[in-house]
This record gives C-alpha cells, sequence and structure tokens, in this order.
C-alpha cells in the first residue's frame, strides 16, 4: 500500500467532501469541521447512492438517498441500519491530504 498525495487541505471546506477517480469507483475524501479527513468508498451500502452527495455531520455522512448514517471513521450504518462502505487511510501531511490504496496509477483527480 502507497500513500497518494490527493490535494491541499484547503481545497476541502469543512464539512466538505472531494472526489477522485479510481479503478474500482470512485472515493469520497470528506472533512470534518474539526479537520479530520477520512475516505470511503462513494456509494451507500444500502443502495449504492452517492454518499458524496450526502451532509456531513460531525464524524458521519447523511445519505441523500434514503437519510442513512454513516460513520467515517469505520464505514459501518448506524443502527437500526445494517451495511458497511469500505474505508481507506486518510491523512493530513504538510497541509496536504493523502490516502493510502493498493493501487494508485490510476486515481484521477
Amino acid at each position: 500500500m502507497s500513500w497518494v498525495d490527493i490535494c491541499a487541505l484547503d481545497e476541502i471546506p469543512p464539512s466538505g467532501v472531494h472526489v477522485v477517480m479510481a479503478p474500482k469507483g470512485d472515493i469520497a475524501i470528506f472533512r470534518t469541521s474539526a479537520n479530520q479527513v477520512f475516505a470511503l468508498d462513494d456509494r451507500c451500502p444500502h443502495q449504492g447512492a452517492s454518499l458524496s452527495q450526502g451532509v456531513v455531520i460531525g464524524n458521519l455522512v447523511v445519505c441523500p438517498q434514503h437519510n442513512w448514517q454513516i460513520q467515517l471513521d469505520s464505514g459501518r450504518a448506524l443502527t437500526p441500519d445494517i451495511g458497511c462502505s469500505n474505508t481507506y487511510p486518510a491523512r493530513i501531511e504538510a497541509g496536504r491530504v493523502q490516502i493510502a490504496i493498493n493501487n494508485h496509477k490510476d486515481i484521477r483527480q
């Protein structure tokens, strides 16, 4: 696994998202109001809606289709809903957002 530089932290607004295209589907990179970053597949585990179109509240994203609440750190849906979106390690290094993935050659920002 290698770290891939995505963008400057300032390019993602607080409680906002940045989407990158990857070989296995889009990855949504969320920034919380506390300046933490989290990366998940941009698909709700329920019916595949785009999580990047949802609303970030604290460390959750609310799916725009059926209001499922997905934890940004684990990708898990909050009870009573069941399901999980794939997550990727994310970090901030020198003001830059980076994610770790296995095959980064085909990521487009």
